[in-house]
């Protein structure tokens, strides 16, 4: 089962558990994913964009054809709003600022994603501080474009791995948390059919 966060006869929100796959994987054993239980409930749901596996969070899916289409142009277009929750190994030197470092694959290493200054795409991420702890800090992350592993690169590049990643933290930033402290928390997009603006939150596992 998935935890449902709002429906209607256009699009479902779920809230993704970590360490779920959006879409089926390679094999039987990576069957699982959001498509597959939402579609226990209902039948039609089709992606429209996706988290990381080990990344928590609000997901929509579509219901049908006319609103999957317009779903997935808001999302190419830029139009929706994603807010992120993580925690960040360290005290970033600022309460708030932002990372355009340009990102592209990491080839002989992907899934990883790296900081290039020459062929890597536009990237930027907002973020601010809302939380300082003994040795990390709970921050809000806003990305402005959809880059793979966007965050985890770029609070990565920051210095302030976030815990648990398993692709780019090292050391005590790593052993910090067994999973990604990587949550989407909200998700604002205007509603395919009805033109109006909808935003839908789920609250921070860890």
């Amino acid at each position: 089962m998935i935890t449902i966060l709002y429906h209607d006869d256009h699009l479902v929100f779920v809230n993704k558990p970590h360490d779920l796959l959006s879409v089926p994987g390679k094999g039987p054993d990576n069957a699982d994913c959001v498509l597959s239980r939402t579609r226990q409930q209902f039948p039609t749901a089709r992606i429209v964009h996706r988290l990381d596996c080990a990344t928590s969070g609000v997901m929509v899916l579509a219901q049908d054809a006319d609103s999957h289409r317009e779903l997935s142009r808001q999302f190419h277009d830029r139009e929706t709003c994603k807010r992120y929750l993580a925690d960040i190994d360290g005290h970033p030197p600022a309460s708030q600022g932002e990372c355009t470092h340009p990102l592209r694959c990491d080839w002989p290493n992907r899934p990883r994603q790296m900081v290039c200054w020459k062929q890597g795409k536009t990237a930027l991420t907002h973020w601010q501080v809302l939380e300082q702890h003994s040795d990390h800090a709970r921050v809000e992350l806003i990305p402005h474009t959809g880059r793979s592993h966007q965050l985890r690169v770029h609070m990565l590049a920051l210095g302030h791995p976030i815990l648990g990643d398993r692709f780019y933290a090292r050391g005590s930033a790593l052993a910090k948390s067994s999973r990604l402290h990587l949550h989407a928390e909200s998700l604002e997009i205007t509603h395919p059919q009805t033109g109006r603006r909808l935003r839908v939150a789920a609250p921070c596992p860890f």
